[in-house]
């Protein structure tokens, strides 16, 4: 299975290990000041590996396309942004009450599509009124906290790869070869803040867990 770089703050490229420090900018090993943060929900290894195996034929034939990595595909319910590093801690308890208050939300993986013939996506099914409601006290959490972000609709999706700019056609070709997809069901079971402050500059974006907790309410 073919795993490549990820996307302009929706997907991932070579993935950390917890234990990896953080780098600045330019990948010294310096600390950045700032971290691109975003408020999510991962599908289980059992559904990425469903959803990676309707893909093979698409990773075969579009190798050049820039796939983001399986352990990193997620359903964004915010968008946070450049954060300074002193605004991220204070969602942690909101974010934790939030989660503890509500129980998993059932979902699966349902089709494909794309943005702009550049960004193809699995689409999302299941409990959508469900998802849509966490997304947006999530959302009140975040503005509860004083961080300002841009409040788009949400749209439910997972984003799988990018084509490259000469690319006008794999995109499309490989969005309606998984049009008929549809994975099984499966419950969100956590709230992941995920911070993507690996990998800064003209090399793939990284992501990580800055912290993530159990949906443990009814």
């Amino acid at each position: 299975m073919r795993q490549r770089s990820g996307d302009q703050g929706y997907g991932a490229g070579e993935g950390p290990t917890a234990a990896t420090p953080p780098v600045g900018p330019e990948g010294d090993g310096r600390r950045a000041s700032t971290v691109r943060v975003f408020v999510a929900l991962a599908p289980p290894d059992e559904a990425k590996v469903e959803l990676a195996r309707a893909l093979a034929p698409a990773y075969a034939a579009y190798p050049h396309m820039r796939w983001n990595r399986i352990e990193d595909w997620h359903i964004t319910l915010a968008f946070l942004g450049e954060l300074p590093r002193a605004a991220v801690p204070p969602l942690h308890s909101p974010l934790a009450d939030l989660a503890a208050s509500r129980g998993p939300v059932e979902l699966a993986l349902h089709g494909a599509g794309h943005f702009d013939e550049r960004v193809l996506w699995s689409g999302i099914g299941g409990d959508l009124p469900r998802l849509r409601l966490l997304a947006s006290d999530v959302r009140t959490v975040v503005k509860e906290c004083g961080i300002p972000f841009e409040d788009r609709p949400l749209r439910p999706h997972l984003t799988l790869a990018r084509a490259r700019r000469a690319d006008q056609d794999s995109v499309v070709a490989a969005a309606a070869g998984l049009a008929g997809f549809t994975g099984r069901g499966w419950p969100a079971a956590r709230l992941h803040l995920v911070g993507s402050d690996f990998g800064r500059g003209p090399g793939p974006i990284r992501y990580r867990d800055l912290e993530s907790w159990a949906f443990t309410g009814p």
